[in-house]
């Protein structure tokens, strides 16, 4: 079926948005939730946009649910970052849009970070450790699993865990510096 969806078969294409819509709501609803209140992007606004960039793409290929999720959350991160630069270009720090990283994708406390500011951090991380900058994406933006993200990286669940915690410790000490201006 996501092989039919990739090529573009209309059946296809509306048969894995049912199978997968549902789980795709809850996880643009927890990451709405971790959003600024008043945030003038929907849940479902975030699914659809996501969708859209989801079936407009033909460079990656779906080996299944757990790959599409991961594939999913990326798209719903580059929708909220869109959302963000736009709003930002309008009220430049007026109202910033924000995310929690917090325990609900792994462990820890919890803490709001700007979006863009988590985005340029983890853009930067990349360059450091690749992999765990992917668990983090698959975690905080994609709402996944540990096992799941081994899955989809082919790696154990302690490789995962480990990454996680290097991701966060990492992550939440350089976004503390860029909020105190550093």
């Amino acid at each position: 079926m996501l092989a039919d969806a990739q090529r573009g078969a209309p059946a296809a294409l509306e048969a894995v948005f049912d199978a997968t819509y549902a789980q795709l709501r809850r996880i643009a609803g927890s990451l709405m939730r971790r959003e600024r209140p008043g945030h003038t992007l929907q849940p479902t606004e975030l699914v659809h946009d996501a969708w859209l960039k989801l079936v407009d793409q033909s460079r990656v290929v779906w080996t299944d649910r757990a790959h599409f999720l991961n594939i999913a959350g990326r798209a719903m991160r580059q929708v909220l970052v869109d959302h963000a630069r736009r709003r930002g270009a309008r009220k430049r720090l007026d109202g910033v849009e924000r995310v929690t990283f917090n325990d609900e994708a792994g462990h820890g406390a919890a803490a709001t970070f700007e979006v863009l500011a988590l985005h340029e951090a983890l853009e930067r991380f990349t360059a450091l450790d690749a992999r765990a900058a992917h668990v983090v994406e698959a975690r905080v933006f994609g709402g996944m699993t540990t096992q799941e993200v081994a899955h989809v990286l082919n790696v154990s669940t302690r490789t995962v865990e480990l990454d996680w915690t290097v991701a966060r410790r990492w992550l939440a000490r350089e976004l503390r510096a860029s909020a105190d201006g550093r």
